[in-house]
């Protein structure tokens, strides 16, 4: 019996890079950072790739910063550089399922602008508030 399965709960590092493909297929690559139990501890990050109606959803919903859950499985991409000819390996997980656990209050109000500046911000009007 053989097992490869992984669940993180983390903030994506960076928006999602998405591309389209022509036969209809559109994946989603981000990274993930993961924070260990200590505060003192720097976070370990994973390259993530998402495909399908999942990474639709990462790219109309996850941005920088966002809480995400992931269940997926590990893989190892291998290719040779280029430049260089050297055979090159990169971990990746490949997310089955993606879970958004910020709220949309949270994701708005950590929101930035490419100036650094808050795009969203003040206080919520009585529309905003679910009770």
């Amino acid at each position: 019996m053989s097992v490869n399965s992984i669940t993180l709960v983390g903030r994506a590092g960076r928006d999602p890079e998405v591309r389209y493909f022509e036969s209809g297929s559109v994946v989603a690559n981000l990274t993930m950072a993961v924070n260990r139990r200590s505060r003192n501890d720097e976070p370990d990050w994973f390259n993530l790739e998402i495909w399908g109606k999942q990474a639709q959803v990462a790219a109309d919903y996850v941005k920088k910063g966002a809480l995400l859950g992931i269940t997926g499985s590990f893989k190892l991409d291998s290719w040779v550089d280029k430049n260089t000819g050297e055979a090159r390996t990169k971990p990746v997980i490949r997310v089955d399922r993606l879970e958004l656990l910020g709220s949309k209050k949270d994701s708005e109000a950590n929101r930035f602008d490419n100036q650094g500046t808050k795009a969203f911000g003040g206080s919520p009007n009585d529309e905003e508030i679910p009770f």
